[in-house]
């Protein structure tokens, strides 16, 4: 019986080049020279330090264009609102967001079963399994999934025959 697998999941490796990436930009570009600014990831967090709001605007957009560079969806990252810190700065901590929610596999399998098509979605976790007789019905259901927006990058992986 075929099956495929959504799931939403992070290339830490990817992501950390384009962290290291952006450091190193960071660490050149004149605006930036002389300034504390950094950039940290401690598993599913980002500590960004800059000196004022409008630097950490600026590094975050500097963030998400060395993630698109190294095809990571932006995404990826929930950013939080930011706080004063120590020395005149300001931190803002930011969540990568991995895994698809209870909401968002509601939303996806509201979409598919509105299609009337002979397949079964079950939430296994954070991923979800669908499940069908006919490839093509997969097929078509993987195009609609595509057209929905939950706010996170989703991936069509263990696709079976």
């Amino acid at each position: 019986m075929p099956s495929f697998d959504v799931v939403s999941r992070i290339n830490y490796q990817e992501f950390d080049n384009a962290l290291a990436n952006c450091l190193r930009e960071i660490g050149t570009r004149y605006d930036f020279k002389g300034l504390a600014i950094s950039i940290e990831r401690k598993d599913k967090t980002i500590t960004t330090l800059a000196p004022d709001n409008l630097k950490l605007k600026q590094v975050n957009e500097l963030l998400q264009t060395h993630l698109i560079r190294r095809k990571v969806d932006p995404r990826v990252i929930k950013i939080k609102n930011s706080e004063t810190a120590t020395g005149g700065t300001v931190r803002q901590i930011s969540e990568l967001k991995e895994g698809i929610d209870q909401e968002s596999a509601k939303k996806i399998i509201a979409q598919v079963k509105s299609l009337k098509l002979k397949i079964q979605v079950k939430i296994q976790g954070e991923e979800l399994r669908a499940d069908g007789k006919k490839r093509d019905d997969l097929q078509e259901a993987i195009a609609a999934i595509r057209t929905i927006d939950i706010g996170q990058p989703m991936e069509f992986v263990n696709f079976r025959d």
